[in-house]
């Protein structure tokens, strides 16, 4: 079964590396991020198809990778479409210039393959080893809806405040989800994930359980939340009421009411 994750891990390499090619063409990294899901889906096709093992439960997770996947890729496609590359790649590029083009290949692409084949133990877990369908997966599959629709909405408010005379002039985004997580995207995200791994808990995964603990990590300290509000206070003064009255990540009542001025242009 080992060999079937080693499978999945080579055909996320590639794609890593097929995808570096086009960002050394387009002179954009920023690509990277659209891909970053469809690692995750690649990975899981491999595993589902190399063991002929098809049981209720692996066409579930199956289904579900599928649109986690799809979904926000298309979506950080279509956000990113016609943008200049992104100010966190473009200060990556100039902190390891010269011959940033060659190391990206290791410092970006190899490196978030690598990770997305650590991180999709679980996935590989369940498609390697046969298991019924029972109550832990249900519980699994009704915490990947909460992070489907966390992320969903989320992604879709954003995405309307971009466009109004709020955002263009340094108002923050404090309604709708946004209202009770500075973050509800990334919450929903790591919603998905603990989802993935109640269901190969149900397989006999327990130990992957390093994984979601991986992507939340993630999300929190290294490219999510605290990337993101690094140095956003001083380019929207009224982000530090809202840091100070509104939960970073778990969803939680606001200390105070106020009057929605909406979002930051923090982004995913």
């Amino acid at each position: 079964m080992m060999q079937v994750y080693l499978y999945g891990l080579l055909a996320m390499l590639s794609l890593a590396i097929m995808t570096w090619i086009v960002s050394v063409r387009k002179h954009d990294v920023s690509i990277v991020d659209s891909i970053w899901s469809v690692f995750f889906l690649l990975g899981s096709v491999v595993y589902y198809l190399s063991t002929g093992i098809y049981t209720l439960q692996q066409n579930v997770l199956l289904v579900l990778v599928t649109v986690w996947a799809l979904r926000l890729s298309a979506h950080i496609t279509w956000r990113n479409h016609g943008k200049p590359e992104d100010v966190r790649y473009r200060d990556i590029r100039v902190r390891y210039s010269p011959y940033f083009a060659i190391k990206s290949l290791f410092i970006i692409f190899i490196f978030q393959a690598l990770i997305a084949g650590l991180i999709s133990l679980p996935l590989w877990y369940v498609f390697t080893h046969s298991a019924g369908f029972g109550l832990v997966d249900v519980v699994g599959v009704c915490l990947w809806l909460i992070g489907m629709y966390f992320e969903t909405v989320a992604d879709i408010q954003l995405a309307r405040f971009k466009k109004t005379q709020a955002a263009r002039h340094g108002g923050v985004l404090d309604h709708g989800l946004w209202r009770y997580s500075r973050h509800p995207n990334y919450f929903g995200e790591a919603c998905i994930w603990w989802g993935y791994y109640l269901i190969a808990v149900s397989a006999g995964g327990w130990w992957t359980i390093f994984a979601p603990i991986l992507m939340t990590w993630l999300l929190l300290k290294f490219s999510g939340v605290v990337l993101l509000e690094k140095n956003i206070v001083q380019r929207r003064p009224t982000y530090l009421e809202y840091i100070n009255n509104t939960s970073a990540f778990i969803p939680w009542r606001p200390k105070t009411t106020r009057q929605s001025s909406v979002r930051s242009g923090v982004t995913r």
